[in-house]
């Protein structure tokens, strides 16, 4: 299965749909990576606070596939915050992972009323040089929280990784991100915890190519240049998640799910929340 990729700012190439990690922990995550890499993923998405790292680290190894064929994303919580605290950050997570870098490294969460974020992107700018990291990005960043960091620094993060779903479709972030070449990575795509895959219009739409709501949300996802990652442990659900390139979306369908915002799920708020 070949799986499209999008170009980083800083021209690295991440596949379109990657594999959300959380919650699984060490002792479960080793035998889902080598069944999601046989499947056909490419792109790993974990993070130091997790608690997965070392099993998606043996699952990699496990699979036997080459470390360079993968796009292996990480991200440093509140603990790794601050000037240089992020270079021990690293450091623990390729200790865990038993890799020498990573695609991509993310500040988890802005914390803005620790005001360290700025800070903390200045290290993870040193860090591009030391070849421990390709790319560098930010998680549930606002806006404002990217102005900010924009004003005080030099590189551009090449991605934003936030809540993002049909019932959540945050395009005053999306549109942020599409004006600065940001590219925006949907978390909990599939509505985690709500209805989102039983309505009925995502129903007609799945009925209509054959395809599960699941299916249809991942693909509106990738229409929108989204990058989703989507969370799964279950062999069939892995496989189904991927197959998502052989059909597309008319333009009313896209305007029908991205409707379904109705403003009654729960948004995360990036100012009180997080590690």
């Amino acid at each position: 299965m070949t799986i499209p990729a999008v170009t980083l700012n800083n021209g690295v190439q991440m596949p379109q749909i990657g594999l959300g990690t959380w919650p699984l922990k060490d002792h479960d995550a080793a035998p889902v990576m080598v069944t999601a890499i046989e499947a056909g993923y490419r792109h790993i998405d974990t993070a130091f606070r997790y608690g997965n790292q070392r099993g998606v680290g043996q699952g990699v190894r496990d699979s036997g596939i080459a470390r360079e064929e993968l796009f292996i994303t990480s991200k440093l919580d509140g603990e790794f915050q601050g000037e240089n605290r992020a270079i021990a950050g690293l450091d623990a997570c390729l200790q865990q992972l038993q890799m020498d870098y990573v695609d991509l490294l993310l500040i988890h969460w802005p914390l803005p009323q620790r005001n360290d974020y700025v800070s903390t992107w200045k290290t993870f700018e040193t860090l591009v040089a030391s070849g421990k990291v390709r790319s560098i990005g930010v998680s549930n960043f606002t806006p404002a929280h990217l102005d900010h960091l924009l004003a005080e620094t030099t590189i551009c993060p090449a991605t934003n990784q936030i809540q993002l779903s049909p019932r959540i479709t945050r395009p005053d972030q999306v549109a942020y991100g599409r004006a600065h070449g940001i590219v925006t990575v949907s978390w909990s795509p599939l509505g985690q915890g709500s209805d989102l895959l039983s309505d009925p219009t995502l129903q007609a739409i799945a009925q209509k190519y054959g395809k599960t709501t699941a299916q249809v949300v991942l693909r509106w996802n990738i229409e929108l240049g989204l990058v989703p990652i989507p969370k799964s442990s279950n062999p069939v659900r892995l496989v189904q998640n991927l197959d998502i390139f052989d059909f597309a979306l008319t333009s009313a369908e896209i305007a029908a799910i991205t409707a379904l915002d109705t403003g009654a799920e729960k948004r995360v708020d990036s100012d009180v929340d997080g590690h």
